[in-house]
C-alpha cells in the first residue's frame, strides 16, 4: 500500500508553544478545512497516529489531531497534572487551529481525558467518543481490578503507593517498549492480550502501535507515570458535567486491559444522553480497530 505509507512519511509532528511556557508535540492530518477530531491516546502513548485512523477520519472529512500528553515524547512535563488539566491543552490546540467546534475521542487511558473535554469544553465539543476507558478509582460500586490482566493489576498497585514506588517499576518496563516491534508488543503485554487482540497486532496496525509505544517512552517515562498517578487521584471534574455533549461509549467483553465492568459502570453513571455499546467477544484493541467505522459514523450523527 504505497499510498498509505506515503501518508505516514509526510505527516510530521509540530511543537506547539503554550501560554504557560510548555511545548506540546502535535500531529495533524486530513483535510485542512475539516472539523477537528481531537484524539486522546492511551497509556502509555504518544501523538503518533495509526494509518487506519488516518484513513477513516479523512474519508469522513475530519481533521485528525493527536498530541503527546505532557511528559510524553516531545511534550514538556506538567508535574502533578490531573485528568482535567487536558482541557488547557485541548483549548490551546483549537485556538491554534482557529477552530470553533470539534469532536473529541479517547481510547483506554485517553478515555478520561476525552470526558474531561466534553465536561469542560462543552461549548466547543459536538460529540465525544470513549473507547475502552478506565473509570474513576475508588467508586463504591465497582471492583476496579476485577478481570484486569496481571501486569495492569501490578502497575495500578504501584500507582496507589505513589511516585517513589511507581517510577522504578515503569523504568524497568521501558527498555522493552523502547525497542518494540509488533511481536515485541505481544511479548511485553502478554497478560493483557486475549487472542482477539493478539490477532490485531499483525501487519500495519501492529507496526503502528509499536511506533506509538516507542514514541511514548522515547524521552523517558514521566508521561506514563503522571498518567497513572492522575488516574488513581480525583479527576477534577464530575461526569455529570458532560451532560450537554452526546457521548458514545464502547467496551469489549474480553478486554483484559480495562475490564468489562468498567464499561458497565460508565453505562450506569454517565449522563442519560450516552449511547452505550457493550460488545460481546471483543477486546481492548479489536473493538477500536474493528468497530472504528461504526464509531465515527455514530459520532458524526
Amino acid at each position: 500500500m504505497p499510498g498509505h505509507q506515503q501518508l505516514r512519511q509526510t505527516a510530521g509532528m509540530e511543537l506547539l508553544p503554550l501560554p504557560d511556557g510548555r511545548r506540546l508535540e502535535v500531529q495533524i492530518t486530513g483535510p485542512s478545512a475539516g472539523t477537528p477530531l481531537l484524539f486522546n491516546h492511551g497509556t502509555p502513548g504518544s501523538a503518533q497516529q495509526t494509518r487506519v485512523m488516518q484513513r477513516a477520519t479523512s474519508q469522513r472529512g475530519l481533521r485528525l489531531v493527536t498530541w503527546s500528553r505532557p511528559g510524553y515524547a516531545g511534550s514538556t512535563r506538567r508535574p502533578g497534572r490531573r485528568v482535567v488539566d487536558v482541557v488547557d491543552d485541548a483549548k490551546a490546540i483549537l485556538d491554534h487551529l482557529e477552530a470553533r467546534r470539534c469532536f473529541v475521542a479517547g481510547w483506554s487511558g485517553g478515555g478520561p481525558h476525552a470526558l474531561a473535554c466534553a465536561a469542560r469544553l462543552a461549548d466547543r465539543v459536538d460529540g465525544a467518543l470513549v473507547i475502552a476507558s478506565i473509570t474513576p478509582y475508588g467508586v463504591p460500586d465497582l471492583d476496579y481490578l476485577a478481570g484486569m490482566g496481571e501486569q495492569n493489576v501490578e502497575e495500578f498497585g504501584y500507582a496507589l503507593q505513589g511516585e517513589a514506588e511507581l517510577r522504578p517499576y515503569l523504568e524497568a518496563q521501558r527498555p522493552d517498549l523502547a525497542e518494540a516491534d509488533a511481536a515485541g508488543v505481544v511479548r511485553s503485554l502478554s497478560t493483557l492480550l486475549p487472542e482477539v487482540d493478539r490477532a490485531q497486532l499483525t501487519d500495519e496496525y501492529g507496526d503502528d502501535m509499536a511506533a506509538g509505544l516507542r514514541g511514548a517512552v522515547s524521552t523517558g517515562i514521566d508521561g506514563w507515570l503522571d498518567d497513572d498517578l492522575a488516574f488513581v487521584a480525583p479527576w477534577g471534574f464530575e461526569l455529570a458535567e458532560a451532560a450537554a455533549v452526546p457521548v458514545s461509549l464502547w467496551q469489549g467483553e474480553r478486554d483484559l486491559m480495562v475490564p468489562y465492568g468498567h464499561g458497565q459502570w460508565f453505562a450506569e453513571h454517565l449522563p442519560s444522553s450516552v449511547r452505550v455499546h457493550l460488545e460481546p467477544g471483543q477486546g481492548h484493541l479489536s473493538i477500536g480497530v474493528g468497530a472504528l467505522d461504526r464509531m465515527l459514523d455514530e459520532l458524526l450523527r
